[in-house]
C-alpha cells in the first residue's frame, strides 16, 4: 500500500512547485501524478476477501462485500458482476445468475468499440484506466456459464449459448489477424464444452444422430486428453441415447480455484518494442525513450490446487469420477501469453506519451535545463511513470477446470453422491449427496462446485426448475 498523501514523493513535490514562477503549469502535472497514485490496492488485493470468504462457503458474505465493492468502484462493475454472478449460481439462483451474465456479455460486447477519448485518456494513467472489457478467455466463458445457468433451468436457450461460445471465440482470433499473414491469437484452444453440450443437447431428442457425432468428433479433436470423448464418438454412431426405462445425468463439477492476475515488473521484450515503436510512428514523431526501468504488468497465475476431479457414487457404489472438458487455468495462460507483448507495448507508448509531455511543459515554461525548476520537471516526470499499476482486473472465481461425468441410469430418482479427489485419486474432504430424479429416456444436469475439498454451494438440478 502506498504511503499517505502527506508523506508521497508526489505530494511533496506538489508543494515545493509553488516556490517556482512555472509553478501552475508543474502542479497542473503533479496533480495527474496525484490522480494516478490514487488507490491503495489492485483489483486482485481488493478481491482477497471476497474469494475467500466465498472458498469457505460464506455465500451471503460474498456477496455483500461484492456489493459493497459495486457500489465504492462503479467503474470496475462489469468485472464485479462476473463475480456476483458466479456467487448467485453457486447459491442456487440460476435465473439471476443467468441475466447477471447476459448484462456483463452485453456490456463487454459494447466496449469493444473503443472509445479513442478514453484510449487517449488512458496514456496519462495506466489501463486501468481503460473501461474494462474483458479478458477473450472471459468472453467467452461467459457463454458457457450461461449455458451452464440455462441448463439449470430447463434448458431452452442452453444450445444458442453454446453456438455464440464458438461464435465468439472464431469472431476474436479472425480479429486478430495482421496484414502480413500471421495472428497472435491462433493459438487459442478451442472450448470442447460448446460441442459437447450441443451433442447432449441433440442426443436427447433422439433422432439427428449424424450431428450428435459431428459435436461429438468436435469434442475429440478440440480436447484430446478428454478420456471419455471416444467412447461418447462411438456411442453417438450408434443412434441410442439410452436403454429402455433409463435416462441420462450429466454432473457437470466446477473444480479447483481458477487463475487470477498479479502485478510483475519486467524489462520489455524486443518484440514488445517495436509494437510500441509502429505505434508511436502512427500518431506522430514521437520516438520510443530507452528502455532502463522495468515495467508494471499483469500477468496470469494458476492458483495452488490439490482437488483434481469429482467421484461420483449411486447408492453408495461408485460409478465413476469427473474428466475435464475445459481446462480455465490453461486457457486463461495461453491467451494472455499470446496478448502480452500488446499489453507491454501500450506501456511503453504511454512512457513515451508522459515523457514528451514532461518535455513540452518545460519548454513551455521556459525552464533552463540544470535549474532546480528543470529538475522538479524531471522528478514530476518520474514520479508520474511509476505511479503506474498494472491491470489486475480479472473474473476471480473461476474454476481450474470445467469437468463431466456422463451416467445412464435407470429412470427415477437416485441418490448421488460426490466426493472430491485429490491428484492421487483418493477421497479428500467432505462429500456432499443429494436425491436426483432422472427422466426416462431424457436428459438430468447437475452442477456442483468444488474449488477445494470442500463443497461451496449447494448442488443443483435441472429437474429442480420447470423451464421459465
Amino acid at each position: 500500500m502506498r504511503s499517505s498523501r502527506r508523506n508521497n514523493p508526489s505530494s511533496l513535490l506538489l508543494a515545493a512547485a509553488t516556490r517556482f514562477p512555472c509553478g501552475r503549469l508543474l502542479r497542473a502535472l503533479l496533480a495527474l501524478v496525484v490522480l494516478a497514485a490514487s488507490g491503495c490496492a489492485t483489483h486482485t488485493d481488493r478481491l482477497i476477501a471476497v474469494r475467500n470468504t466465498f472458498y469457505s462457503g460464506d455465500l451471503d458474505g460474498a456477496q455483500r462485500l461484492l456489493d459493497a465493492e459495486i457500489e465504492r468502484s462503479r467503474g470496475d462493475a462489469n468485472v464485479l458482476l462476473l463475480e456476483k454472478a458466479s456467487v448467485q449460481l453457486a447459491a442456487g439462483r440460476a435465473s439471476e445468475a443467468e441475466q447477471s451474465f447476459r448484462q456483463v456479455r452485453d456490456q463487454f460486447d459494447h466496449l469493444e468499440e473503443k472509445s479513442l477519448a478514453e484510449t487517449s485518456l488512458s496514456m496519462f494513467g495506466d489501463d486501468q484506466w481503460l473501461s474494462y472489457a474483458g479478458e477473450d478467455y472471459e468472453k467467452v466463458l461467459i457463454r458457457a456459464y450461461l449455458a451452464l445457468a440455462n441448463l439449470m433451468r430447463g434448458g431452452d436457450d442452453a444450445e444458442a449459448y453454446c453456438l455464440q461460445l464458438v461464435d465468439k471465440q472464431a469472431q476474436i482470433v479472425a480479429a486478430a489477424a495482421q496484414p502480413d499473414g500471421t495472428n497472435p491469437k491462433a493459438v487459442y484452444q478451442q472450448v470442447a464444452l460448446a460441442p459437447y453440450l450441443r451433442a447432449a443437447l441433440r442426443e436427447e431428442t433422439h433422432r439427428d444422430f449424424d450431428d450428435v457425432a459431428r459435436y461429438r468428433e468436435m469434442v475429440v479433436s478440440w480436447q484430446p486428453g478428454f478420456a471419455p470423448g471416444t467412447n461418447d464418438l462411438m456411442r453417438s454412431r450408434t443412434g441410442r441415447h439410452s436403454a429402455p426405462d433409463h435416462g441420462v445425468l450429466y454432473v457437470f463439477a466446477l473444480v479447483g480455484r481458477g487463475p487470477f492476475k498479479d502485478e510483475v515488473e519486467e524489462i520489455p521484450s524486443t518484440a514488445a518494442v517495436m509494437i510500441a515503436s509502429a505505434a508511436l510512428t502512427l500518431t506522430g514523431n514521437k520516438t520510443l525513450p530507452p528502455v532502463v526501468a522495468p515495467i508494471k504488468v499483469p500477468r496470469v497465475v494458476a492458483s495452488p490446487n490439490r482437488v483434481s476431479e469429482v467421484s461420483v457414487s449411486v447408492a453408495g457404489t461408485p460409478y465413476g469420477s469427473t474428466a475435464t472438458i475445459t481446462d480455465v487455468t490453461q486457457m486463461a495462460i495461453t491467451q494472455c501469453e499470446a496478448n502480452h507483448h500488446q499489453v507491454v507495448a501500450r506501456a511503453l507508448v504511454r512512457r513515451a506519451v508522459k515523457e514528451a509531455s514532461v518535455y513540452a511543459a518545460k519548454r513551455s515554461s521556459g525552464v533552463s535545463e540544470g535549474t532546480w525548476q528543470a529538475v522538479a520537471f524531471e522528478l514530476a516526470g518520474l514520479a508520474w511513470q511509476f505511479t503506474e499499476n498494472a491491470d489486475t482486473r480479472c473474473w476471480g472465481l473461476l474454476p481450474d477446470t470445467i469437468q463431466v461425468l456422463r451416467l445412464e441410469l435407470p429412470a427415477g430418482q437416485h441418490e448421488i453422491r460426490f466426493e472430491p479427489l485429490d491428484r492421487n485419486r483418493r477421497i479428500m474432504g467432505s462429500p456432499v449427496a443429494r436425491q436426483i430424479t432422472v427422466p426416462n429416456g431424457r436428459n438430468a444436469y447437475v452442477l456442483v462446485h468444488f474449488p477445494g475439498q470442500e463443497p461451496v454451494g449447494q448442488v443443483l438440478a435441472s429437474t429442480d426448475q420447470q423451464p421459465q
